[in-house]
């Protein structure tokens, strides 16, 4: 069996390395062992981030729709368990974006909600 350089093959993969960890600091951008262990660690802090972007929105919705219902006399929870208790399921995000567009809308759902 013939005998096989792997120059090439490790060359690729350190280049794959360093463009990943283009625009780092320092020798992180250049040494390949450096940007190897840069390259892994922004992996993990991309994939937990992920997650925690969804608990930042959701965060955010919920401080907009209750500065909107502070507004009207009525706080964050009490809101949100009335829309439970007069079944209108309409998620935080959609609350929040109608505050934001469309307020005469979200007047109305909260009057309704208020009314009953």
């Amino acid at each position: 069996m013939a005998r096989v350089k792997r120059g090439t093959t490790a060359h690729k993969r350190r280049k794959k390395v360093l463009k990943q960890a283009k625009g780092y600091r320092w020798g992180r951008k250049s040494k390949y062992k450096m940007a190897k262990q840069a390259v892994m660690k922004a992996g993990v802090y991309a994939y937990r981030d992920r997650k925690v972007k969804k608990r930042v929105k959701r965060a955010l919705w919920q401080t907009h729709i209750s500065a909107a219902v502070r507004e009207k006399d009525l706080t964050y929870s009490k809101f949100i368990a009335l829309l439970r208790k007069n079944k209108i399921e309409i998620d935080r995000k959609i609350l929040a974006q109608l505050i934001k567009e469309n307020p005469e809308i979200f007047n109305k759902i909260l009057e309704t909600v208020k009314s009953q």
